[in-house]
This record gives C-alpha cells, sequence and structure tokens, in this order.
C-alpha cells in the first residue's frame, strides 16, 4: 500500500480523489448557507471578499454572482487551476499559503468555509491564519469562519464507512484522541496497481479556543450559530460551530501583530 508522507494536506488537497470524494457533497446545501449568510451580514454591493481555502471556487462563484467582488486563495495547486477557469472581473483567484499575509487592509468580509481550518502541526501556524485574515481585513471588516462542533463530533462519530464514487471505492476509518480528530482513507481504484493511503488530522478548537486566537488578532466573536440553517448554538447538540467576528478599531493605533512564540 502507498502512503503519502508529507504534509497530509498538501498532498491529499491536491489529489483527485480529495475532489472526487468531496466535491459531490450537497451544492443545493451550500447554495442554501451562501443564499442565508448573505441575507443575514447584508453586504453592500460590490463588497470586497475573500474566501480563504477556496477548494475549487465553487462557494467563492456564488458569492461573485451576487454581485460582490471575490477573491479566493488556496494552498492547492490542483484547487487553483480548476478554480482559474471561472475567473471573471470579479472573481479572482491566487494559489497562496493562509499562513503568509495577503493583501493587507484591504477585503470588506472573509470566509473560512466548511472546517477549512484546523490542518497544521503548530499552535503557532495556526495563528499565523487568524493573523493573516485579521490583517487582509479592513478595520470593522467581518470574518465569518465555519468549523465543525468538537463535542458533537465526538458524540456522533462513524467509525468505520465504505464509499464508492465511480467505480472507486473509499475505505474510511475515523477516530480522535485528546486534541485532534483523524480520518484515514484508504482508496482502490481498479486503473491503479496498489491502494493509496491518506490521513486528515483537525484540531479540536473550541470556543474558547477561538476566543483567544481571534482576540490576538484585534478579532472580537460578535455572533455564534449551531448550523447552516443559523439556528442557535448548542454545545452538544448543534453540528457546526459558526462564527461571525468584527476587526476592531485600533486602540491607541497598537494592535497585535502576531502569534505566540512557540
Amino acid at each position: 500500500m502507498q502512503a503519502v508522507s508529507s504534509s497530509w494536506f498538501e498532498t491529499w488537497f491536491n489529489s483527485p480523489y480529495y475532489h472526487q470524494l468531496y466535491f459531490k457533497r450537497d451544492e443545493q446545501e451550500a447554495a442554501r448557507f451562501i443564499n442565508q449568510l448573505v441575507d443575514h451580514l447584508q453586504p453592500p454591493a460590490g463588497s470586497l471578499m475573500i474566501d480563504v481555502a477556496c477548494g475549487g471556487g465553487r462557494h467563492a462563484l456564488y458569492l461573485a454572482e451576487k454581485g460582490f467582488d471575490v477573491t479566493g486563495i488556496d494552498l492547492s495547486a490542483g484547487n487553483i487551476s480548476a478554480a482559474k477557469s471561472l475567473e471573471n472581473d470579479h472573481l479572482h483567484f491566487f494559489q497562496h499559503d493562509m499562513r503568509l499575509p495577503f493583501r493587507i487592509n484591504y477585503y470588506h468580509y472573509a470566509f473560512n468555509f466548511f472546517t477549512s481550518f484546523g490542518y497544521f502541526r503548530t499552535e503557532r501556524e495556526h495563528y499565523s491564519t487568524i493573523r493573516t485574515i485579521s490583517s487582509c481585513l479592513k478595520e470593522g471588516g467581518y470574518f465569518v469562519i465555519d468549523y465543525l462542533n468538537v463535542h458533537y463530533a465526538e458524540d456522533h462519530m462513524v467509525h468505520k464507512s465504505e464509499e464508492e464514487l465511480d467505480g472507486v471505492v473509499f475505505y474510511i476509518t475515523r477516530w480522535h484522541d485528546e486534541t485532534h480528530f483523524y480520518k484515514r482513507i484508504i482508496i482502490e481504484d481498479e486503473e491503479r496497481d496498489e491502494p493509496l493511503e491518506f490521513t486528515e488530522k483537525v484540531a479540536k478548537f473550541v470556543l474558547g479556543d477561538f476566543n483567544d486566537m481571534f482576540a490576538y488578532h484585534n478579532l472580537q466573536i460578535q455572533e455564534v450559530y449551531g448550523d447552516y440553517r443559523f439556528n442557535r448554538y448548542h454545545i452538544r447538540k448543534s453540528p457546526r460551530l459558526i462564527m461571525i467576528a468584527k476587526k476592531a478599531l485600533k486602540a491607541n493605533g497598537i494592535t497585535h501583530e502576531s502569534g505566540p512564540s512557540l
């Protein structure tokens, strides 16, 4: 069996099997969420928006079609290559590592959808990502992040599952420890001599963790929701942790610019 040894998100997100497994998720649900989010935020026409970890660009496209100027960034060359075909005067895509700065004080809104966070090895890298997002926002700008609800995920974990898509079989095993969720995906494709194996690893960040990361980088949580219909967040019953944070005005001209030294 061929195992992938480098950073799992760099290799897995560039794999065609990643797109095959995840990009068949319910497009209608995603569209409903974006529609409800826009209705909730009421952004002015022409607002500058950034989709951080944009994947293949489908959510950025929804936003651009609603009259906003949208930028998508993603680490995966494969994702950005696919997204480039969607570009127009109001929709732009760049391959970029979200741990690194991007366009300072530029956007009115920043988004990070569908647990596209929590992948990195160190706390410093996660803080660096929040720094990137905060620094790219104008003062008074908004950041919306959609993350799994750790407590719900622990209680409702399906440890083993199997899915066949277009003749490719995905064998999935899930588990967790005190700090992370793991998902091992073994892929059997008749066109390959050997199975492929990838293991996802996502940090168990809860509301308090996000509050700490945000506060360090001048973001203040304004609202918290528990699902894509914007129902109230419940620590055990909500499948998602959706937070809307606002970039505060500078106090005495001083803001934090870096994460902890770890």
